[in-house]
């Protein structure tokens, strides 16, 4: 039986959404509730030779990067804390329930307070991202294989070296779900949160003012941003978590390590 290549597949499945949203777009025949592809795809063209676009993307997602790479290191400082303490897991779950709850908008209106506008997404993006990573990473650790623990305890391997050959194999698998989770959930939140503080010269701005002159092609060309931009993220840190993953487990004795 033929088999259709996976590009082909992927690309049949695009062109029939396209295709349904410009069937809508001409069914609705409205261009401020719904522009077809076309018209989105032009206004994307303005707005990528304007160097305001590159300004406002750059200034967005530098401060968004920046949050979620302190996010994911203190998750992993604070997860693999609380595996080796359970005290500190516990001194710790009010705070990361309290951010899983609340909702972002809150922390918005308490970071625009704390902050102003112009560093809101970074705090907005941590929030967000932190306690994803903080409770994957205890997962990922306390799911190690306790067998092969036992076999480096037995031949007195350091910790150091469990850590790099055990505890991460074991805890790959879950900041990959986390990531991925993480990653699109850090971008929409610090674009929201600039929508709502409207800082000067971000991407929020940009589709605050969008819904302000009812520029609904405008606004589709700064979501296709988001979507490119959070996707080439998502693909290029995971490519370098799971390089550093690496495959495999090594443990060797103090003989052989002689």
């Amino acid at each position: 039986m033929f088999k259709f290549p996976d590009w082909s597949r992927k690309t049949a499945i695009l062109l029939f959404w396209l295709i349904l949203w410009h069937g809508l777009s001409l069914l609705v025949h409205n261009q401020i509730l719904l522009v077809g592809p076309l018209d989105a795809l032009k206004a994307w063209s303005v707005q990528i030779a304007s160097p305001d676009f590159w300004r406002a993307l750059w200034f967005s997602f530098g401060r968004i990067s920046l949050g979620f790479f302190m996010a994911f290191l203190a998750g992993l400082l604070t997860g693999a804390l609380a595996f080796r303490n359970p005290f500190v897991g516990e001194f710790l779950a009010p705070a990361i329930q309290l951010m899983k709850s609340v909702p972002v908008a809150s922390f918005v209106i308490l970071a625009l307070i704390w902050t102003g506008s112009r560093n809101l997404s970074i705090f907005i993006s941590f929030i967000v991202v932190y306690p994803v990573i903080h409770v994957n990473t205890l997962a990922g650790l306390s799911h190690a294989d306790k067998k092969l623990l036992e076999m480096a305890q037995v031949f007195r391997i350091p910790l150091w070296r469990q850590a790099a050959s055990i505890y991460r194999i074991s805890l790959y698998p879950y900041l990959e779900s986390a990531l991925r989770t993480a990653l699109g959930m850090g971008f929409k939140s610090g674009i929201a949160a600039e929508v709502i503080g409207v800082p000067d010269g971000s991407i929020g701005e940009g589709l605050y003012m969008a819904k302000i002159y009812l520029s609904t092609a405008e606004l589709f060309a700064w979501t296709f941003t988001i979507i490119i931009i959070s996707t080439l993220f998502e693909k290029g840190f995971l490519l370098i978590l799971k390089k550093l993953a690496g495959k495999g487990v090594v443990v060797r004795s103090e003989e052989e390590r002689g």
